[in-house]
């Protein structure tokens, strides 16, 4: 069913308020970063059990991506955004006024069932808008990948911001206006076009998937707790085993899967996507012991702690709008998601070398803005290349699985670095020496992390000729 495009005017002010949907849904799995000091403080987390206030949000929202996916083909991609507004309203609330670990971990699982409904919806929504001008699709692209590691790093900022000088609840209250905001918005700037598929949707396939990755998070959480060889570390690994593999069972058996798995046989969509899993998986470790270095070890408070990280978010942001469609034109996405892998990678081993004395400007600093650059140069092209080429009624699956794969590889790459930080020291509290041991191993990591993915994106990822996964697939995003 083909959509009407609106106005000029109208499609880019859609277009702002979609970039907006995605820095916010990317700004919540950060902006407690800061607040995680206060909130370990007030509510008597373990320092083991402290990243789960990140990993109950992002298992949530990477789990049900695939479901948020269907959903918005099937029903439309403007009636899940805005339902999934209203449920981030709903767990911004409860994670605001929690008083116990509990209600904290439901709140912020909440918040992540919603913004699994907002961002693929929010991604098919552009293609609507904007897919049919591959020179208007690359610049809508460019705006909204900005939003997302832009929406990451500013969000600890802001959150520094909040903790210093509100209370910690208030990186969750700030949600709410938002919100309300984009529900009124919504019906007025975006397309409604119609049901973009008819179908079933896979319960079974989204219960299975989201399990299987919570349970295999949690198990490497708790591992340097209880011991990698325990009953319990296997037990819980063997179970999500099995949940993933029931999950790829009804896949490949459903008449109408959550995930078709012969999708991933299109040319490079499995390639861009594993690309997209290494890049979270190396990025958000890095800003969360980042910010743990900067007031553990250096001792910072939350106010400064923000604004270190703020020379990130612009670069980011400039490189994103500026330099990364420039240089995808130049050199094809290929080379543009290996070299911004490998810049990251640099940076990460940079960060590795943080000293216990150390100090803003040469720990910390020239360090993160590389790797800034490297996030910059990669996550377009591999955006572009994850989406260019679905077919046009899989339009909101090809957004689901991207966001998916996206956070997927944050949930795991902080788990895992967690468990390596916690190694090397990084659990013993007020040991300067330790936290920074343990710090340095975990950056470390997630550059082997960055590394692991340029060798695999340069063995994968083919050569189209007139490199343009932005703009070649576009007419996979028009509604038909």
């Amino acid at each position: 069913m083909s959509v009407a495009s609106p106005p000029s005017s109208r499609r880019w002010w859609a277009l702002a308020l979609i970039a907006a949907a995605q820095f916010m849904v990317i700004m919540d799995t950060s902006i407690i970063g800061v607040a995680l000091p206060r909130i370990q403080e007030d509510l008597g987390f373990s320092q083991e059990n402290l990243s789960w206030v990140f990993n109950a949000y992002v298992v949530a929202f990477g789990g049900l991506l695939l479901l948020g996916g269907r959903l918005s083909d099937l029903f439309g991609a403007r009636r899940m955004f805005s339902a999934g507004w209203a449920i981030l309203l709903i767990g911004s609330a409860v994670a605001g006024l929690a008083g116990t670990v509990g209600v904290e971990l439901t709140g912020r699982a909440v918040q992540g069932v919603g913004a699994a409904l907002i961002a693929p919806s929010a991604l098919t929504l552009l293609m609507m808008l904007f897919g049919s001008d591959p020179r208007e699709l690359t610049k809508a692209l460019a705006l909204y990948g900005a939003a997302a590691p832009a929406g990451g790093t500013a969000g600890v900022f802001l959150g520094g911001v909040i903790t210093e000088y509100v209370s910690w609840p208030w990186v969750f209250y700030i949600n709410i206006p938002i919100a309300a905001i984009a529900l009124i918005a919504a019906p007025a700037l975006m397309p409604a076009g119609g049901l973009g598929a008819r179908g079933a949707v896979d319960v079974v396939g989204a219960l299975t998937v989201t399990g299987g990755l919570g349970a295999a998070v949690y198990a490497i959480v708790r591992a340097p707790e209880v011991g990698w060889g325990s009953v319990e570390t296997w037990g819980v690994l063997a179970g999500a085993v099995v949940l993933l593999g029931i999950f790829l069972a009804v896949q490949a058996s459903r008449r109408e899967p959550l995930m078709r798995l012969s999708i991933f046989r299109t040319p490079n969509l499995g390639a861009a996507n594993l690309a997209q899993v290494l890049l979270g998986g190396a990025w958000i470790p890095m800003w969360f012991f980042l910010n743990l270095y900067l007031q553990q070890v250096l001792g910072y408070s939350a106010f400064p702690s923000g604004a270190a990280l703020l020379p990130m978010t612009i670069l980011i942001m400039i490189g994103m709008i500026a330099l990364a469609p420039r240089a995808i034109n130049r050199f094809g996405p290929k080379a543009m998601i290996v070299t911004g892998l490998v810049v990251l990678a640099a940076g990460m081993g940079w960060l590795s070398l943080i000293r216990p004395n150390g100090n803003f400007w040469v720990d910390v600093l020239p360090a993160s803005l590389v790797a800034a650059l490297g996030m910059s140069l990669a996550f377009i092209p591999s955006l572009g290349t994850a989406i260019s080429s679905a077919r046009p009624e899989e339009g909101g699956l090809a957004a689901g699985i991207v966001n998916t794969s996206y956070q997927v590889g944050s949930a795991l790459g902080l788990a895992a670095m967690t468990a390596v930080a916690a190694s090397y020291g990084a659990d013993q509290l007020g040991d300067v020496a330790a936290l920074t041991d343990g710090f340095s191993f975990a950056f470390l990591g997630a550059g082997l992390i960055a590394l692991v993915g340029a060798v695999i994106a340069a063995v994968t990822l083919r050569t189209r000729q007139a490199e343009e996964p932005i703009t070649t697939g576009t007419s996979a995003a028009k509604q038909s």
